[in-house]
């Protein structure tokens, strides 16, 4: 008997259709369409992570725009940067210990060092702001050598070691000066009265200006901008980026994973040296208690940069979105006579979105888990 199926049309077997199972071919129209839905669904997602920061931090600047007139001011966009440029900057020597797979907890105390150093250096000694500069800047680079020789030649873990610097430093800092904060006029345990002052030079870090933009602006601009072009341009940043996605590989290769891994901690005391000198320009003084609260604000931005453009990695330039978002959310919560305390939860919600971001929807592997 001729067959009742027309020609060029498949025939579902029998078992098939006794069965309830589907055809070949509606399995595998199935199949595309899943297929297509899946496509769809990671192409969002991809979007989502390279793009989403970005737009999240756009989107705040036009609500706080729009609902607060203050905030549409260029004086308060400028102020606000300048108040972030000190986090941003001690943030940008975190990321760089984060590229080579570690993390430096002592840059807060560092800063706080370098307020009681330039003070001391300027009110106690009576020496020139040019030689406090270049006093902290070389104090901030023998913190840095010293946790790199706690990490590379005595093998501690880089959290450990930097948790153990930041105390001592924190301790050091206070010995010289009885734990008093160090102003002009203040009685030294001698009985003497220190007469020296911070110098107008000094003084100029923080107020001075090119045009409308404040020197720390500008300071975080180019630090990020060198940051980035040693990172991505050089071969020294690629051999860093190797050595914190696997250090073995690196080392086998004939790499030098001890000497770059150093490098990175001496870089990190400098930038977190020259935050100390920004602060100690402001507030004029040598607050014993300054630079306490910088760490986690500096290493809540290197992590919130990981996040930006979905690179899942740590980079100047997201850190210093970062430190720009954080520094958005804050103005327009004080703009808007939120209180304080909402600050650190605000902080800690843009740190969970980051995370989200970089682990939740990357299909990238997050790399900026220290070693320990």
């Amino acid at each position: 008997m001729a067959s009742a199926t027309p020609p060029g049309v498949d025939s579902a077997p029998a078992s098939a259709v006794g069965t309830g199972q589907a055809s070949p071919a509606r399995r595998l129209g199935r199949s595309a369409m899943s297929t297509s839905r899946t496509s769809t669904s990671d192409t969002i997602r991809d979007l989502m992570v390279k793009y989403g920061f970005i737009v999240v931090t756009v989107a705040l600047i036009a609500w706080f725009a729009l609902s607060e007139e203050r905030f549409r001011q260029s004086s308060t966009m400028f102020s606000m940067l300048k108040f972030t440029s000190t986090v941003a900057i001690a943030g940008l020597g975190v990321t760089v210990t984060m590229v080579v797979g570690g993390l430096d907890l002592s840059v807060g105390a560092v800063a706080g060092m370098s307020v009681t150093l330039s003070a001391m250096t300027m009110v106690i000694w009576a020496q020139q702001g040019s030689v406090a500069i270049a006093v902290v800047l070389v104090a901030g680079a023998a913190v840095g050598a010293a946790n790199a020789v706690l990490i590379v030649a005595f093998k501690i873990p880089d959290l450990l070691a930097t948790l153990a610097m930041m105390f001592i430093i924190q301790g050091l800092k206070l010995v010289p000066v009885d734990g008093q904060s160090v102003s002009s006029g203040m009685r030294m345990r001698d009985g003497t009265v220190a007469e020296g002052s911070f110098t107008e030079g000094f003084l100029d870090i923080d107020r001075g200006k090119i045009g409308p933009v404040p020197y720390p602006v500008v300071m975080f601009v180019v630090l990020t901008a060198a940051v980035w072009f040693f990172l991505t341009r050089t071969k020294w940043g690629r051999i860093m980026y190797a050595i914190g996605a696997n250090p073995e590989a690196a080392r086998l290769t004939g790499v030098r994973v001890s000497l770059y891994k150093g490098a990175a901690y001496v870089i990190s005391g400098v930038f977190a040296s020259v935050a100390g000198l920004i602060l100690a320009s402001r507030i004029r003084q040598g607050d014993i208690s300054a630079g306490n609260s910088l760490l986690l604000d500096a290493v809540a931005v290197s992590l919130v940069g990981t996040s930006v453009l979905g690179l899942a990695k740590p980079n100047a330039w997201g850190t210093a979105l970062g430190a720009v978002l954080v520094g958005i959310v804050i103005t327009g919560l004080t703009i808007k006579n939120f209180s304080y305390y909402w600050q650190d939860v605000a902080k800690g919600v843009v740190v969970m979105v980051a995370l989200v971001f970089s682990f939740t929807l990357s299909r990238r592997k997050a790399r900026f888990v220290p070693a320990v």
